[in-house]
């Protein structure tokens, strides 16, 4: 009788996922073709009658450049592999084949500012060395990066002319993409290679043996990536040509996926193993067929355009909702594509850096999930990084507010990214009290069983609305529209459509409960 009920509650709660993704494809549709001469950013696209919605810059610089980055990596790889396999080079001789490979890349890329790159990277090389044993480490390393992480923004990435007009020839000749966009990664990078260096003179506390005994991958002979991460390499390794290769390596200087220096350095001795060529080939299948949908999607919804273009205010709180979502699944897929693009090259040449996208977007209904399948590579790097560092679990609720706050400045100066960064803080603490209430709650009966099970289901739906909120600020109608939207959406049109969000969001929150039990429950994801 209970297994008949739930196929029953099943089968009504994905004809109703069905029936709103229907509204919600016939409405974009609709909104697209209405207001095709309104939003900016259209062009022509190859599916007949349709424009092309290319209005995010780095959507539209990756697609157009695609072609020439696929042929480029193409030698890259080819050139790097070759002379792996046939001069039985280790770390030593690929981070100086990677090294020269990769600075011709940077030159092409920044010109003269390869100057600016190099020199800053000498200086905390030398400052981790200096500082690495000391109780100052910490302190130098975060005051250096985070310094130039936003005076390198302020100045828009500086001018040779300050430094005096017999070097003001240079600015002539300051490449085809600014340097201090990709140096954020950098920065990263750089912060990796000091802790890891760090902590390699410290011992380490990582249990090789317990670890092993629970993976599966390292139980088949392999190595995952956080056995690499967190297993220190020998002192050698530390040296500057493979730093300066950790930081400029071609595959995953522009975007990423961000990798720890011990699994970079690892895998730069002995490549990665994980992914056979079958695996490889597979992979880059699949993102071609990721492609192709992200073409479908351009071509038939607008939804980025109608975000840039203001256009909102003029539209009804049921299409304010279906563009927030639409720019948050078009946000989902371009971010998918880029890094799986660069991760599939590094993999092609051996080294194996995190999936950024594990899991999509629509799967993911409570923040902490969302955070740890969202950029998952930046995830680790905070986890290791900062949260840890920072204390850790023991003062969750102050270092959320000190690492979000770091994330909307390492990806740019605007007053939206920071109010994006303390909304999410702010729907982050009730989360982490109905995880520590629910911790300590057990379902004794069939009917606790289901109180637990409602009550998870609405807490989802009320963590979703609330992301929702978050990233309708952080990259739609920006801070100044929050007195809007509350206005829009507390009215007598806009309650109901509230009401529906939450209905949709917790009958999404159900299937996923009932269709994935492992990760079913809110409080048992992490």
């Amino acid at each position: 009788m209970k297994s008949c009920w739930k196929k029953r509650e099943l089968t009504f709660l994905i004809l109703y996922a069905l029936l709103f993704y229907i509204i919600i494809i016939r409405r974009s549709l609709q909104i697209s073709h209405d207001y095709s001469h309104k939003v900016f950013g259209l062009r022509p696209g190859w599916v007949p009658d349709q424009l092309n919605d290319v209005s995010d810059a780095q959507w539209r610089n990756f697609r157009g450049n695609l072609h020439i980055l696929t042929v480029v990596f193409g030698i890259f790889a080819f050139v790097a592999n070759m002379l792996r396999a046939y001069c039985q080079l280790k770390a030593k001789g690929m981070a100086v084949v990677w090294l020269l490979i990769s600075l011709i890349y940077l030159a092409y890329l920044h010109g003269a500012c390869i100057i600016f790159v190099l020199s800053i990277a000498s200086a905390n090389f030398l400052l981790v060395k200096i500082f690495a044993r000391t109780k100052y480490f910490s302190s130098a390393l975060w005051t250096f990066n985070l310094f130039f992480l936003i005076y390198n923004r302020i100045n828009e990435g500086y001018s040779f002319s300050t430094f005096g007009q017999h070097w003001a020839y240079l600015d002539n000749f300051r490449g085809t993409f600014r340097w201090h966009i990709c140096f954020n990664f950098v920065i990263l990078r750089m912060i990796s290679f000091g802790y890891d260096y760090h902590w390699a003179h410290q011992g380490s506390h990582f249990d090789q043996k317990k670890h092993i005994q629970r993976c599966h991958i390292c139980k088949a002979g392999k190595a995952c990536y956080l056995h690499l991460q967190e297993r220190s390499v020998q002192n050698d390794k530390f040296s500057f040509s493979i730093y300066l290769c950790y930081l400029v390596y071609a595959p995953l200087y522009i975007a990423g996926p961000i990798i720890s220096f011990n699994a970079f350095a690892s895998q730069l001795d002995m490549p990665q193993n994980n992914y056979s060529v079958r695996d490889v080939s597979w992979y880059g299948l699949r993102w071609l067929f990721s492609l192709f949908l992200m073409e479908l999607m351009t071509h038939l919804f607008y939804y980025n355009a109608f975000a840039i273009s203001g256009l909102w205010k003029q539209l009804s709180p049921m299409d304010v909702f279906i563009i927030g979502y639409g720019v948050l699944n078009f946000m989902w897929l371009k971010f998918f594509l880029m890094w799986r693009y660069f991760r599939l090259w590094s993999l092609i040449c051996g080294i194996e850096a995190p999936e950024n996208m594990p899991r999509c977007i629509n799967n993911c209904y409570n923040l902490e999930s969302f955070w740890k399948n969202w950029h998952a590579s930046f995830n680790k790097w905070l986890v290791r990084y900062m949260y840890i560092p920072l204390g850790g679990s023991q003062r969750k609720l102050l270092n959320i507010w000190v690492i979000f706050t770091f994330v909307a400045i390492w990806h740019d100066l605007e007053w939206k990214l920071l109010s994006w960064a303390w909304l999410t803080c702010l729907f982050f603490v009730p989360e982490m009290i109905l995880k520590s209430l629910a911790n300590a709650f057990q379902a004794e009966s069939a009917f606790g069983e289901f109180i637990f099970r409602e009550l998870s289901a609405v807490a989802g739906a009320v963590t979703i609305t609330c992301l929702m909120v978050a990233n309708l600020v952080g990259y739609v109608i920006g801070p100044s529209g929050i007195n809007w939207f509350i206005s829009q959406f507390l009215q007598k049109e806009g309650l109901p459509i509230l009401g529906g969000m939450f209905i949709t969001f917790y009958v999404g929150t159900k299937v996923n409960h009932m269709t994935y039990p492992s990760i079913g429950s809110l409080v048992r994801v992490y």
